[in-house]
C-alpha cells in the first residue's frame, strides 16, 4: 500500500506518484514556485548562533 496524496489525501496513482493526479502535482509545483514551501539553510543558524569573545 502506498502513501496517500500529500495534497488531497486520496490514494496515489502510479502515473503521478506521490500524487493522485496531474492537478495535485501542479498544485504542489505552484507552491514551490511561489515560495510557499522553503528549505531552511544551515547558514541562518551559523550567522546568529556564534559566540562573541571580548
Amino acid at each position: 500500500m502506498s502513501a496517500p496524496c500529500p495534497i488531497c489525501g486520496k490514494p496515489a496513482q502510479q502515473e503521478y506518484r506521490p500524487f493522485c493526479s496531474k492537478r495535485c502535482a501542479d498544485v504542489d509545483l505552484q507552491r514551490w514556485l511561489s515560495g510557499r514551501y522553503a528549505i531552511p539553510s544551515a547558514d541562518d543558524e551559523a550567522e546568529g548562533g556564534g559566540s562573541e569573545e571580548d
